[in-house]
């Protein structure tokens, strides 16, 4: 048992240790939190979404930036597209594949962020809301694992988890997520670093 867990220790520290000495992702990474911290001073907010882990992965982006991150400062508009009854709601009337396309039909406006998440790349809820936020001109970012399934190239920035279970790839988009919220910070409350 020890073995097999330190293993899965030595795959998720390999995992990130990949995505680092890839430069690119860091200057992708740098990239984001810049613009997203440009929308914010524009009045502009971020929408995310993702299915199982990656919605908790969601509603844990969104809180970041609405209550607080690291130290004391103004609320961020961020949503999570994860409220049970709208979710229920467009289930039941349209279908499960437009549960996140809707809520951006409803709340994105031109110059807002979209973050999908789907550590697959196949989220067919996912892939409608894509297309609903490029229709509508958000900024889109997806946070994608094994190839990039379906929605690799859709968005304006990707990153691609290689792996082959969820978790390791959730464990690098959480971390992916949270390095942005410091980037946004870096940037509006300098005071703060």
């Amino acid at each position: 048992m020890e073995r097999e867990i330190k293993n899965s220790f030595l795959t998720a520290y390999e995992t990130i240790k990949n995505f680092v000495e890839n430069e690119e992702n860091i200057l992708k990474t740098a990239q984001i939190s810049k613009e997203l911290a440009e929308a914010y001073n524009k009045g502009k907010k971020s929408l995310i979404a993702g299915n199982g882990g990656s919605n908790c992965d969601a509603m844990h982006f969104a809180e970041e930036f609405t209550g607080r991150f690291r130290k004391e400062r103004k609320a961020l508009p961020s949503l999570s597209i994860s409220d049970s009854s709208h979710i229920t709601c467009v289930a039941n009337d349209y279908g499960f594949d437009f549960i996140f396309s809707k809520g951006i039909e409803a709340f994105g406006e031109s110059g807002d962020f979209f973050f999908g998440i789907s550590t697959s790349g196949n989220s067919k809820n996912i892939i409608e809301a894509v297309k609903v936020a490029k229709n509508k001109q958000l900024k889109t970012v997806a946070l994608l694992g094994k190839d990039g399934g379906e929605l690799k190239g859709m968005c304006d920035y990707e990153f691609i988890i290689p792996g082959e279970t969820s978790d390791r790839i959730q464990e690098v988009h959480m971390i992916i997520l949270h390095i942005i919220i410091e980037g946004v910070e870096r940037v509006l409350f300098p005071e703060n670093y």
